[in-house]
């Protein structure tokens, strides 16, 4: 029996390793174009105004987010209909297509109108993908972890999420000391894209020899049981309502002081393309380090302290240390109100894959867990980077700053009224 119970444990342990490094991967590519956008902007939309080029990039970046809740529903479908384990696969091996056709994408100047069309369908690919893999992948860890444990192991998702987000300014930090600033602009920034399109197909080796799930061998057996369609959703409105308020502020705050920050820092507080990413990355290093610790004080206490915490911090902090971060002058201050905002959306980050997936039955879990987070993501989350840019553009930055604070404000009366899903998980 204690051999029987080791084996369920070290099975357990290699398949969420094995999910969570696939999830890296899907996230790295996905956020390589955010890191070089910096890079490449003048590539694909020529013009004299370096805002207007981050513009016309964030706005593609906007459009790859709309394909989210088409992947949601996709994948969702799939890893509920067909497996968790097929529908991860296939995800990843999207991406890489993604990945491989930007690489590979020539300039404006080389072929016109042509270029940025081929960005945004590559753009649009890896949103199909990565909207598919938030949903199936929060699923799959939730249902391998154990249930006093839950919190803890599903927020590798965030430490694997931010860690593809690391590694794409890792490689950043390395091609900005051995290129020069020229041919990073020139051909330098096609180098993370070939290496996406690689790291992808490990990643599909990796989810190859994934176990399937015991929640979704045991909803195998029951015939009668209409797995993954919307309409079996749909019966559960305060699931998915809830999914879709717990989300709002949460996915603003954490696209801002991630995604859009290297931009901020460069744009409006004035540092340097190196200083940006140095900074970013430190600060993205210590939040990955961050989301296992909260995780496993959600197994402790319980998952609706935690939200209630980032939404009261949230509304409170989020004007301040906005206000604070775009007049400062030393680059250590910056770091030290950029942690700040970072130790607050812990709060949200740590825990919000499992709590979604504690609100659903497993017949419907992937599906509900992405179809409803996506929609969030795609107007909320994707869409962070281009308002804040075109707020500064029209000479109201400060309102952006507004935005993010209301919609923690609307989360927060979400975590005020809902229940605590570690005492009421249907994993």
């Amino acid at each position: 029996m204690q051999a029987s119970n080791e084996r369920i444990s070290v099975d357990r342990l290699k398949a969420i390793i094995g999910g969570s490094i696939g999830n890296l991967v899907e996230w790295y590519d996905w956020y390589a174009y955010a890191a070089f956008a910096l890079y490449f902007s003048g590539s694909f939309f020529p013009t004299g105004n370096a805002t207007a080029q981050l513009l016309n990039t964030a706005g593609v970046f906007a459009l790859g987010f709309l394909m989210r809740p088409i992947g949601g529903w996709l994948f969702g479908w799939l890893a509920d209909k067909r497996g968790r384990k097929i529908s991860m696969t296939w995800s990843v091996l999207l991406m890489s297509l993604g990945s491989l056709m930007i690489a590979c994408t020539p300039t404006f100047h080389a072929i016109g109108i042509l270029a940025p069309v081929i960005l945004l369908v590559a753009r649009l690919l890896q949103g199909l993908s990565v909207g598919g893999e938030y949903g199936v992948s929060a699923t799959y860890l939730s249902e391998m972890a154990t249930r006093n444990r839950r919190g803890f192991y599903s927020s590798f998702q965030y430490v694997t999420l931010i860690g593809g987000q690391l590694i794409a300014l890792g490689i950043q930090l390395i091609l900005q000391r051995l290129l020069t600033t020229d041919q990073l602009h020139d051909w330098g920034w096609r180098i993370p894209f070939v290496i996406g399109a690689i790291l992808s197909v490990v990643a599909l080796y990796l989810r190859s020899s994934l176990q399937e799930t015991p929640s979704f061998q045991q909803q195998g057996a029951k015939a009668d049981v209409k797995k993954g369609s919307v309409k079996e959703l749909l019966k559960h409105p305060k699931a998915i309502l809830t999914v879709v308020g717990l989300t709002l502020g949460g996915t603003l705050a954490f696209y801002t002081y991630t995604t859009y920050m290297q931009k901020f820092l460069v744009n409006t507080v004035h540092l340097s393309k190196e200083q940006s990413t140095m900074l970013s990355f430190i600060s993205l290093l210590l939040f990955a380090a961050l989301q296992p610790l909260f995780g496993s004080l959600s197994d402790r206490i319980g998952r609706r302290p935690l939200l209630m915490g980032f939404g009261i911090l949230g509304v409170g902090c989020t004007v301040p240390l906005l206000t604070a971060l775009s007049h400062t002058t030393s680059l250590f201050t910056a770091f030290l109100l950029l942690m700040a905002a970072l130790i607050i959306v812990s709060g949200y980050t740590s825990i919000n894959a499992v709590v979604k997936a504690e609100l659903f039955p497993a017949e419907v879990r992937a599906l509900g867990v992405g179809l409803p987070y996506a929609l969030t993501v795609a107007i909320f989350g994707g869409s962070a980077e281009y308002v804040a840019l075109w707020l500064k553009n029209g000479g109201h930055e400060s309102w952006f700053y507004w935005y993010i604070t209301v919609c923690i404000g609307i989360s927060l009366l979400v975590y005020v009224t809902m229940k605590d899903t570690k005492h009421t998980s249907k994993i």
